[in-house]
């Protein structure tokens, strides 16, 4: 099946439009036109071959949001017309001690993600969501709640599960007190996601002029990282802090922040931490350092049902497909508030 996309021809090479062949339908497969999909620093990184890997030409995007036309036989779950999402995988082993206990993030033989990969059918490359259309396999399609916004959701597949796992996997609740480092497309969902979930939510930033935002957010405190005082203040509070800051950066300061048995949540950044971590920051007061990425199936479709129930969207701009690349370079300026979303209809205008 021929579909229409925006691809990166090379890693200089600015986006255009590229024709491409989907894989055919299998009996469990659920065919989507997609409607939006939410513009992730993942793939400026990857369409410009920040890592190193990349094989072009590459269609980005894996914050998709669809409607079902059609199905393969052996769905269930769904029906033509739904509304549906798709987040960063589109396939994995399934037999794994990881995709087993609903990880499949982790998968010990490697996840399939939307784009940049294999398929672990047929071996054709995966690309994604900056077309018209996709092939996704029923288990890794998401029902979409009807009260959502599309567009605001599309982030919720990306932004949104990467702070929703370790909210939830460290038992944020009613009580909890929890910090956001960082005010961007993850920090603004950290903060929008903890305080639906009843902790008491502080913003670490080391920017001024960040309160307003923050507060609209569901911030009940801002801390300016950059002022002593200010940390000083926030000493052996905090239960969970979310670490959402995309470059290397120094996490030592933010250790005496943390309860005793707290716990520093990296989702930002995968790279190497150029700074020591000082060892006594983390033996005083049993603290952990501690990383994670997206999230499986099952806890994915948690957190947009919970969206669902609390209202809770990406705030986000809006573009044409011809202004990803305008769109690229604003967001290495950080000048969006807080995620870009293509509405996909203007790749057919």
């Amino acid at each position: 099946m021929n579909v229409l996309g925006y691809a990166a021809p090379s890693p200089a090479g600015a986006l255009e439009p590229f024709t491409f062949e989907r894989r055919a339908m299998r009996p469990d497969d659920v065919l989507i036109d997609i409607l939006y999909c939410g513009v992730c620093h993942t793939d400026l990184h990857l369409a410009r071959n920040h890592g190193g890997f990349t094989t072009y030409p590459i269609v980005p995007g894996h914050e998709i949001i669809g409607r079902v036309s059609q199905v393969g036989e052996k769905v269930s779950r769904f029906k033509a017309g739904d509304m549906v999402g798709v987040g960063c995988m589109v396939d994995s082993c399934q037999h794994c001690k990881p995709c087993l206990i609903g990880w499949e993030q982790d998968c010990a033989e490697g996840p399939t993600f939307t784009y940049a990969s294999l398929d672990r059918h047929d071996g054709m490359p995966t690309q994604g969501g900056y077309s018209d259309a996709i092939v996704v396999t029923e288990k890794f399609v998401l029902a979409l709640p009807d009260r959502l916004d599309p567009a605001g959701a599309a982030p919720l597949l990306c932004a949104g599960i990467t702070t929703w796992s370790p909210l939830h996997r460290w038992n944020v609740g009613e009580g909890s007190k929890v910090a956001v480092i960082g005010l961007g497309g993850l920090g603004h969902m950290a903060l929008k996601l903890a305080k639906a979930l009843g902790a008491d939510v502080t913003l670490f930033t080391r920017s001024p002029g960040k309160e307003e935002d923050a507060f609209r957010l569901g911030a009940d405190h801002v801390v300016l990282s950059s002022d002593p005082a200010q940390m000083a203040s926030a000493a052996g509070r905090f239960d969970v802090i979310i670490d959402t800051v995309p470059y290397d950066h120094d996490v030592n300061p933010y250790m005496p922040t943390l309860t005793l048995e707290g716990v520093l949540v990296l989702v930002g950044y995968m790279g190497p931490l150029g700074t020591a971590v000082n060892a006594g920051g983390v033996v005083r007061g049993r603290r952990a350092i501690t990383g994670s990425f997206i999230g499986g199936l099952a806890e994915t479709q948690q957190m947009l049902d919970f969206c669902g129930q609390h209202g809770i969207v990406s705030d986000v701009e809006i573009i044409s497909i011809n202004q990803i690349n305008q769109a690229y370079e604003r967001m290495l300026k950080s000048d969006v508030k807080y995620r870009f979303v293509i509405d996909m209809a203007s790749l057919k205008s």
